[in-house]
């Protein structure tokens, strides 16, 4: 990974988490969701909506001139408000994203590591995620712990115990 710095998420990264749910959205090449129509989605929206209520927590890789470029971040929903990735009450739904240009340089290794750290320090059990068929992070999900314990005909719910 390239000088990148790794840093809390704050109350003012609203924006840009927005903007790396979109390019969540967007993973695969040739797919160009505007942000309005993704964000227009109740789900996607979810991720983001209210940013940052007392349960949530996350990471900002930031480059050498200060930008961020990708995030990593959960928040717990209720049964009633579900994300894509839901398994449980109290158990928070991880939500990465990375710019394009950042891909497969371990920014998003770097996020993620970051993020469950900031999970199990806040007593959390497992986190949980929900990943496209064909993503490629789906690989680095599973070698980072995460086992995919539900699936539909779009994509896989996967469960890392933090134990």
């Amino acid at each position: 990974m390239t000088a990148l710095s790794i840093r809390p998420a704050a109350p003012g990264d609203g924006a840009f988490l927005a903007d790396m749910v979109v390019e969540a959205a967007n993973w695969r090449d040739g797919t160009n969701r505007p942000r309005p129509v993704v964000l227009a989605d109740p789900v996607h929206r979810g991720y983001v909506a209210g940013w940052q209520r007392p349960a949530d927590a996350g990471v900002v890789a930031v480059d050498p001139e200060g930008r961020p470029v990708g995030a990593a971040w959960y928040r717990v929903f209720p049964p009633d408000a579900a994300a894509h990735g839901f398994v449980a009450a109290g158990v928070p739904e991880l939500i990465v994203g990375v710019r394009p240009l950042w891909r497969a340089q371990g920014v998003g290794r770097a996020l993620l590591q970051g993020v469950t750290d900031a999970a199990r320090r806040a007593g959390f059990a497992r986190l949980a995620l929900s990943v496209e068929h064909g993503n490629f992070a789906a690989a680095l999900y599973r070698s980072e712990g995460f086992a995919v314990i539900a699936s539909t005909a779009t994509r896989d719910t996967m469960v890392r115990r933090l134990g």
